[in-house]
């Protein structure tokens, strides 16, 4: 191993990291567009994204050697964490008036479930005693973080409802996980985020087609298509990338616990941005899954 590469592989869960407190920000600016429709927010973040990483890419062209396989991946990833995973997100952050704003990140606490099932069978890779020690704490605290009186609320439609695009995005994103470092063998962050991107403007294209939305397209504003700007640069492409580079060089089941960082930068968010005062049990549940989050990391393999 050269030693750029031992420096990245040192540097790479805190990379993760990094980029999961940026997607905790993500919501700030996605729940401001609640005007325009889901389907058009995916599509725009997703096309500046790749209009900005597009000159990287074409200055990388010759580098691409991306098996058959890989191409799969790439495609599988973008309609499943790309388009999908985006639009229950971003619909569920529409639907904030139903639960609370850290609650719509919260409800992602089953991503690693999903994210290690795919990671076992997709890569093999073994899940030990050791790892399950921190896990299964680490998701009944996220249970009680998001419910705590201990009991789902499934009384008012609108609550189920945001609850359940919000949970899609855990699945979407956490069986992509895995398949994603699959595509990553080998291959520059910079080549799989640009046709991670590329791919996914296309799907949103068709969606939101087939959708009967194109005649929203033309309904973003100045502000609102600086706000998407504003995303691809910081919370998406530019995100993605961080986290595909940190990625490269770490196990799925790791990474899966480490991005554990992201609602626990909404929680914060949730308390000092929309002023929510959390319950005593919500407060140790976050310390608890910190806890785990912090002990997980230390299973990566410097």
């Amino acid at each position: 191993m050269n030693k750029n590469n031992a420096g990245l592989r040192r540097l790479a869960p805190f990379l993760i990291v990094f980029a999961a407190i940026l997607w905790g920000f993500d919501g700030i600016v996605r729940v401001s567009l609640y005007t325009l429709p889901p389907i058009i927010i995916v599509f725009f973040e997703h096309l500046i994204g790749f209009l900005i990483i597009s000159p990287f890419l074409w200055g990388a062209r010759k580098a691409f050697s991306l098996t058959t396989t890989q191409w799969f991946a790439i495609a599988w990833v973008s309609l499943l964490s790309g388009l999908l995973g985006t639009l229950w997100f971003t619909t569920a952050l529409v639907k904030t008036e139903f639960i609370p704003f850290s609650v719509v990140f919260l409800l992602q606490k089953l991503q690693p479930l999903f994210a290690i099932a795919t990671a076992s069978i997709l890569l093999k890779e073994k899940i030990t005693k050791r790892y399950l020690l921190w896990v299964v704490p680490a998701l009944i605290a996220g249970f009680f973080m998001t419910f705590p009186d201990g009991r789902v609320d499934l009384v008012h439609p609108g609550t189920l409802s945001a609850a359940l695009f919000a949970l899609g995005a855990a699945v979407a994103w956490g069986s992509s996980t895995a398949v994603s470092r699959y595509a990553l063998v080998g291959q520059s962050e910079t080549v799989i985020t640009g046709l991670r991107f590329f791919f996914t403007s296309i799907f949103s294209l068709v969606a939101l087609i087939l959708m009967g939305q194109t005649a929203a397209l033309s309904s973003p504003d100045t502000s609102q298509l600086f706000r998407l700007v504003f995303i691809a640069l910081s919370t998406g492409m530019v995100a993605i990338w961080f986290y595909y580079k940190g990625l490269k060089f770490t196990e799925a089941k790791i990474s899966t616990m480490l991005e554990l960082a992201l609602p626990l930068t909404a929680i914060v968010i949730d308390i000092l941005w929309f002023k929510n005062t959390l319950q005593p049990i919500q407060y140790l549940s976050a310390l608890v899954l910190f806890f785990c989050v912090y002990q997980v990391s230390r299973l990566h393999k410097a």
